[in-house]
């Protein structure tokens, strides 16, 4: 059994591993990482040796820990992100690389309509009909996108709202809610397999799956991290906020997961306040005074064209793992318009918590 891990902001550890009664055994762990002394190798791969296949990531990682010789110094490598490319081994775990990637960029479409396009595009891949696919939306009206169970009205200002034109809608996966303006805003949705994240915690699945973009920024010129749970984060601040949704398979099968990012370019920092309510507690559990310092745009941080973030940020996907160009089928596409209508703009979905 194989398996490959990208540690968050490291490097990458692969696994190949046997079991036999129950345990690990031909554990062998390789990579592009940097690891002193030589010697702390063979410790780490008898470490795992003989482990009970059902060690969950935590003890193996506690396994690594205690066997690592007095002085070890790692580079690129946790024993926490070892453990988990054993997981992914045991659990038979796809790899980017695996898989052939298609790309929609398409034309303005309403917060409705992208809400229905994330949820019948996730679903497609879930049943196989539609390869791992990496969408960038345009947005055709401003909104502010609740999570799934958020109270619509402690979060958003109705009369805010109103007075500048912003349609309210709620997505299908958690997290908080989003202020975006056409033009201010780069937002893109990976739909992708479950056997893409076997292995991993829900946390790690976010930081897996942001690891991409990470790499697209560093070459912008900025150094952004993940920042647990779901926020891309900066020297000067937040710039980017990740949700997900795990969609299941037909009959219960395998599924899919959505993953989604809205990204600030720019910002409207007063529009914002006026429109969201954001509490004090939550501005303190961030360590800022003023939501105005929450989310610092990439258009300050890059100096570049919001056009030429979005090329940059394919590009490198396409370098990484390979990506053709696709769209959404007339199919999908009268799917998610019906869903628009019955679902999306219905009060009975928005305000399903009050």
């Amino acid at each position: 059994m194989h398996g490959e891990y990208k540690v968050p902001g490291g490097k990458l550890v692969v696994v190949d591993v046997e079991t036999d009664g129950g345990v690990l055994s031909d554990v062998r762990v390789a990579g592009d990482f940097f690891l002193e002394p030589d010697e702390a190798l063979d410790a780490v791969n008898g470490a795992l040796e003989g482990a009970p296949a059902g060690t969950d990531a935590a003890g193996l990682a506690a396994r690594i820990e205690a066997a690592l010789p007095t002085g070890t110094v790692m580079y690129g490598l946790t024993a926490e992100g070892i453990a988990i490319a054993v997981r992914r081994a045991l659990a038979h775990a796809t790899d980017w690389t695996d898989y052939d990637w298609q790309l929609i960029h398409e034309g303005p479409q309403s917060p409705a309509l992208h809400m229905a396009l994330d949820e019948v595009l996730t679903a497609e891949v879930a049943a196989g009909r539609r390869p791992p696919t990496l969408r960038v939306w345009e947005w055709g009206a401003p909104a502010v996108i609740i999570g799934s169970f958020q109270s619509l009205r402690n979060e958003v200002d109705a009369d805010g709202a109103a007075r500048h034109g912003i349609e309210v809608v709620r997505r299908i996966s958690g997290g908080g809610a989003m202020f975006v303006e056409p033009g201010n805003t780069i937002t893109y949705s990976l739909s992708v397999p479950e056997s893409l994240v076997h292995g991993l915690s829900f946390q790690d699945s976010y930081a897996y799956l942001d690891d991409w973009v990470l790499a697209a920024l560093a070459d912008m010129g900025i150094r952004a991290w993940y920042q647990p749970l779901n926020d891309i984060a900066t020297e000067q601040g937040k710039i980017a906020g990740a949700a997900q949704k795990r969609v299941v398979g037909p009959g219960g099968g395998p599924g899919a997961v959505l993953h989604h990012v809205t990204m600030s370019y720019d910002i409207d920092a007063d529009k914002m306040t006026e429109v969201l309510r954001i509490g004090r507690e939550k501005l303190s559990d961030k360590g800022t005074r003023s939501a105005k310092k929450r989310v610092d745009p990439l258009r300050r941080q890059t100096g570049l064209a919001r056009e030429a973030v979005i090329d940059r940020m394919i590009d490198s996907f396409r370098a990484r793992y390979g990506l053709a160009p696709g769209k959404v089928t007339d199919e999908e596409l009268a799917r998610a318009r019906e869903l628009a209508r019955t679902k999306f703009t219905t009060g009975e979905w928005t305000a399903r918590v009050p």
